[in-house]
């Protein structure tokens, strides 16, 4: 005869978890080849060291975030120095599909997990800044940043609704918003009502403020956030140029931040700070609907006889036919 499990071991036992990582890093810069190598062992360790199902690479991680580079530019005006800077820059970046998203594809078969992967996707004479999804099925789809961040609007074009996905884990539902994407609330509000679970913050925003952003959306959203961002130090960057924060080997120019946060807003992991390193949580998935209980944003909470969004997931296009 054997007897019954006590509620709170019976309630432990079927708990729906995932284990997510986020990874705080940075690739060299204008070395597409490296900065793939490194990508693959740092998902690879995520996975094989820390028991990740959920993998998060900063923002731009292959192709690379050039941090206080201005590629001299000034209003009206453009330099032959300039262009040939933005030339390695556009050599640097991937091809969607390409070489690199196959050979990480390839990984996340092997390892049976999920990535979201920063990247700067190159098509034709145009970057964007992009998260790339990967899963057991490999290359799933990407997000193209709607609009790059102040002086990135003369590196990286606006992405458009077509490529808003929500991916399906079959434990759970990941979607990702980019850096400053992450302030804009028709945004946000779009990608709740997708039924986000868990929100993917690949950036290079290393302020203070971020955590209070981070926080919020877990909360807003009532999902969990997962931010990872770069930690870039100037030794990483090519001896000929000279960012503005000064050429220092040691200098940081992104000083990380990463952070993994509760549908309640708490703090399951980091924020970490001076250095790289990859921070894991166990997220308990039934945590998302106990945090909505009392506030579905999309949902229960929502105005629909008041406030409506129209969302155009088209792809916006220069020519069209045959």
């Amino acid at each position: 005869m054997t007897s019954a499990l006590p509620a709170a071991s019976a309630a432990r036992t079927n708990r729906r978890t995932v284990t997510a990582a986020v990874v705080q890093a940075a690739a060299p810069l204008f070395d597409t080849p490296a900065a793939l190598t490194r990508a693959e062992e740092l998902v690879r360790e995520a996975v094989t060291g820390h028991g990740a199902e959920v993998v998060v690479l900063p923002e731009a991680f292959l192709g690379g975030y050039p941090k206080g580079l201005d590629f001299e530019v000034t209003v009206g005006s453009r330099t032959p120095a300039g262009r040939e800077l933005f030339r390695r820059y556009h050599a640097a970046a991937v091809d969607v599909p390409g070489p690199e998203t196959d050979a990480l594809a390839a990984l996340t078969q092997e390892l049976g997990c999920h990535a979201v992967v920063g990247a700067v996707e190159r098509r034709g004479g145009t970057l964007y800044c992009v998260a790339l999804f990967f899963g057991p099925d490999g290359y799933l789809g990407l997000h193209r940043k709607l609009v790059p961040t102040a002086a990135e609007r003369y590196l990286w074009g606006q992405g458009d609704g077509s490529t808003l996905p929500v991916v399906d884990t079959g434990t759970a539902r990941l979607a990702a918003g980019i850096c400053w994407e992450n302030y804009m609330p028709l945004f946000r509000t779009a990608m709740y009502a997708k039924g986000v679970d868990l929100w993917c913050a690949p950036t290079v925003d290393d302020r203070d403020a971020w955590q209070a952003t981070m926080r919020h959306i877990a909360l807003e959203g009532r999902c969990f956030v997962l931010s990872a961002c770069e930690f870039l130090r100037r030794d990483a960057v090519p001896a000929d140029l000279h960012p503005v924060q000064g050429d220092a080997p040691e200098t940081v120019l992104i000083g990380g931040g990463s952070v993994i946060v509760s549908p309640l807003g708490e703090v399951l992991a980091g924020p970490l700070r001076d250095g790289e390193g990859i921070l894991t949580a166990e997220l308990d998935l039934d945590d998302l609907v106990r945090a909505r209980f009392d506030f579905d944003p999309t949902g229960h909470y929502a105005r629909p006889d008041v406030f409506t969004l129209h969302i155009d997931e088209s792809a916006r296009t220069t020519t069209t036919g045959g």
